[in-house]
């Protein structure tokens, strides 16, 4: 049994359970990636083949699980605390971009013509809990 690998978590892209693997990693744990080659080759398969899988021995397992849910999915400031909604005062914040606005809409369509990257992209929070959208100046 301690030969076996057991999926703890599912990744979209492989730079997602990389940066898992190394905190894992760091901690005593042995971890295995799964599909990660595949979806550097060809991202538009993620979805299809189940994305990159993180694995680690089973009796790693629990270990694991618990430092994974450590892990804080939400957003900080630069100093490191906790974005709070100005509405609700929820903690469960998001970044997201967004094309809204004529220059950021503009950027987008030459970048799709152009085959470059968004040269105006705005970058919003939004409250998970809420919905409410807003900007840290």
């Amino acid at each position: 049994m301690s030969d076996t690998f057991k999926t703890i978590a599912r990744f979209q892209y492989s730079t997602e359970a990389q940066i898992i693997k190394g905190r894992l990693e760091a901690d005593g744990i042995q971890v295995f990636l799964s599909d990660n080659f595949t979806i550097d080759t060809d991202p538009l398969v993620s979805n299809a083949i189940g994305g990159v899988k993180l694995k680690v021995l089973a009796k790693d397992a629990m270990e694991a699980q618990h430092i994974l849910e450590s892990i804080s999915k939400y957003s900080l400031d630069d100093d490191g605390n906790t974005i709070h909604c100005p509405n609700c005062n929820s903690e469960k914040i998001e970044l997201f971009s967004t094309i809204k606005g004529f220059k950021s809409f503009f950027g987008f369509i030459f970048g799709v013509l152009f085959g470059t990257l968004p040269i105006s992209a705005k970058h919003k929070y939004k409250c998970e809990t809420c919905e409410t959208e807003f900007e840290i100046k």
